[in-house]
């Protein structure tokens, strides 16, 4: 038996996991204030530019997230857009902690928590919602952004210490 014919044996899930695990992508917390006041936040790889007029980007949360509940119930959000720099926040944000703010460098930005050190951020209101399978998918229109250089930290085959490199992307 080939190595083909062991993925078309897969399940369906399984084989669409495997397959969406080798599309490279970015990393992304997004954060929100919590009902409490307590900032909450998530590790995303599923991230997009949606829209330049007026600027947008669509974000999907896993229905299983402890920080759904909060974003779907917020009027603005925040995306940060992580840089290679910021591997240890992608593994806290990835996790389950309790706190995962407790030690990431951090402050509000009117209601949304922003992360310090990312690279980019953007400061969203939420345009639209909606359910579709395990997800939710929002739609935010930016209302702010910053940009710093930096190298991006990039996902790729379940693993967060891929690089991109001016002449190629590189595994640590």
């Amino acid at each position: 038996m080939t190595a083909t014919e062991n993925v078309a044996a897969a399940p369906p899930a399984a084989t669409f996991t495997d397959a969406m695990s080798r599309l490279v992508s970015g990393l992304a917390v997004v954060t929100t204030r919590q009902s409490g006041g307590r900032p909450c936040g998530l590790l995303v790889s599923s991230i997009c530019s949606y829209s330049v007029d007026p600027p947008s980007v669509l974000v999907v949360v896993d229905h299983a997230s402890r920080c759904r509940e909060p974003l779907t119930h917020c009027a603005e959000f925040g995306v940060h857009v992580l840089g290679s720099a910021q591997e240890r926040t992608a593994r806290t944000f990835a996790s389950r902690g309790a706190d995962k703010f407790a030690d990431i460098a951090w402050e509000w930005d009117g209601a949304v928590p922003r992360l310090c050190a990312a690279p980019i951020y953007l400061r969203c209101n939420v345009a639209a919602m909606f359910d579709h399978g395990d997800h939710t998918i929002l739609i935010g229109e930016v209302t702010r952004t910053e940009v710093r250089e930096a190298e991006p930290l990039v996902f790729y085959r379940r693993l967060f210490d891929w690089r991109l490199r001016g002449n190629g992307v590189r595994q640590l």
